[in-house]
C-alpha cells in the first residue's frame, strides 16, 4: 500500500469517526437527558439536525433511545469499513459488514467512555472552572456509569475508585466483546467472498 493510500485511509478514518462520534453523542445526550440549553448540546443538535430530522420521520425514537441517530452511526461505521476494505482491494459480504460495523460502533462507544471517565477523574484532581458548559455535561454522561460502581464499592480513605473500575470494565469489554465480534464478522465476510 502506497503513501497516498495510507493518507487516504487516515482521512477516511478521521472523517467517519468524527461523524459517528457526533451521532453517538447525540444518542448519549438524549439517554442521560442532558440539559438541552447547554451550549455544547445546542451545537451538537445544530450539527446533526439536518440529517436526523428527516430520518426521525422514518425511524421514531423508542422510549429515550434515539434510534435514528443509532442507525445513522451504524450505517456510517459500515460505510467507513466498506471504504477501508475497498482501499485494500477487498470486498465484504453484507452480513460480515453488518457485524463488523456493529463491532466498530461498540468499540467507538467504549473508547469514548474510557476517555470521558478518564477526563472526569482528571478534573477531580485539578482545578477546573465548574461553570464551563463541558463540565456538567461530562458529569451527566459519566454518572450513570459510575453511580452503580460507587454504590457497591464506596470511597476508601477519601479515594473514589469507580473511575478506575469503570475504565477496567470498558477495556475488558473491548477485549471480550468487541474483539470476538470483529473476528465473527471477518469470518462471515470471508465466507461470503
Amino acid at each position: 500500500m502506497g503513501y497516498f493510500a495510507n493518507a487516504g485511509q487516515i482521512i477516511v478514518n478521521f472523517v467517519f469517526v468524527t461523524l459517528v462520534a457526533l451521532a453517538v453523542f447525540r444518542v448519549l445526550l438524549q439517554l442521560v437527558r442532558a440539559n438541552f440549553y447547554n451550549p455544547v448540546c445546542q451545537a451538537l443538535y445544530k450539527l446533526t439536525n439536518p440529517v436526523l430530522i428527516p430520518l426521525h420521520r422514518l425511524v421514531p425514537n423508542w422510549r429515550n433511545l434515539d434510534l435514528a441517530a443509532t442507525l445513522l452511526a451504524w450505517l456510517l461505521s459500515a460505510i467507513k469499513l466498506a471504504l477501508l476494505y475497498a482501499m485494500y482491494g477487498q470486498g465484504l459480504g453484507l452480513l460480515g459488514l453488518a457485524v463488523m460495523a456493529l463491532a466498530d460502533l461498540v468499540e467507538l462507544v467504549l473508547v469514548l467512555y474510557i476517555g470521558l471517565v478518564f477526563v472526569r477523574a482528571l478534573i477531580s484532581f485539578i482545578s477546573v472552572e465548574r461553570t464551563n458548559p463541558v463540565v456538567p455535561l461530562l458529569f451527566q454522561l459519566t454518572e450513570p456509569v459510575l453511580r452503580p460502581i460507587r454504590k457497591r464499592i464506596p470511597a476508601i480513605g477519601g479515594f473514589d475508585f469507580s473511575p478506575a473500575l469503570a475504565i477496567l470494565a470498558f477495556m475488558l469489554a473491548l477485549a471480550l466483546l468487541v474483539a470476538p465480534l470483529v473476528d465473527f464478522g471477518q469470518r462471515l465476510a470471508q465466507a461470503a467472498a
